[in-house]
């Protein structure tokens, strides 16, 4: 019997550390080394977690969750959905106006008491979060009046989100939505704006990719104002 019990405890961190890199992996880090760098964590420790050499806690596996953007529970021991925020609410709030100018400010933005709801896009959790366009200078990505959802996970960019247009923050306290491009050296990056000047060497709190883009049209059908 004790052997059938250490059976199944090492079953269990077997399948920890698998869904770790699986989480690791779908988050868009190639290695376990790019991962720990990424969020300050000792290269050593994190691949040791990820190997099943070292199982992890779960105050540990909360670390790793949020980072992943993934269940803390479903990381630690398979419980529940695998996503993170899988509660009950069927409203984000709309924390923010952007494209009143060109260079991709968001303004009225984040922790504020939100004015309008809007409901949680297709493959979205209760941490999504939306932004509505305002004026033509986002022309080619959204229109005035759309929404643009992602998810509020305050994480730091990843190496799939070059390229892309993202929701970020610099260490200057602005939140904007630009390309994201490498910068002159690692931990630098280069933002472009859908219309107006590049800006150069930013230092980046976090970013998020944008999960869904509501046009105007069903965008006025759906946002409410919050009570």
């Amino acid at each position: 019997m004790r052997n059938l019990s250490l059976q199944v405890i090492y079953t269990a961190m077997d399948g920890r550390a698998q869904r770790l890199r699986q989480a690791r992996l779908d988050r868009g880090y190639d290695t376990a080394a790019s991962a720990a760098d990424a969020h300050g964590w000792s290269r050593n420790t994190y691949a040791s977690n990820e190997n099943g050499n070292a199982p992890f806690s779960y105050r540990r596996a909360k670390e790793y969750a949020a980072a992943f953007g993934v269940s803390a529970d479903w990381l630690y021991d398979a419980t529940g959905p695998a996503r993170a925020g899988g509660g009950d609410a069927t409203e984000v709030p709309v924390v923010g106006r952007v494209g009143a100018n060109p260079d991709g400010t968001v303004l009225f933005a984040l922790g504020q008491d939100p004015a309008e709801l809007a409901p949680i896009p297709p493959g979205g959790t209760d941490r999504a979060r939306a932004l509505r366009v305002v004026g033509h200078s986002m022309r080619g990505l959204a229109d005035d009046g759309a929404l643009i959802y992602f998810e509020d996970q305050r994480t730091a960019p990843t190496p799939d989100m070059l390229g892309q247009v993202v929701i970020v923050e610099t260490d200057t306290d602005e939140v904007l939505v630009k390309r994201l491009l490498r910068g002159s050296r690692p931990g630098l990056y280069d933002l472009e704006s859908v219309a107006g000047p590049m800006r150069r060497d930013a230092r980046l709190r976090w970013a998020a990719h944008i999960t869904a883009i509501i046009p105007p049209f069903q965008a006025r059908r759906i946002i409410r104002g919050a009570a």
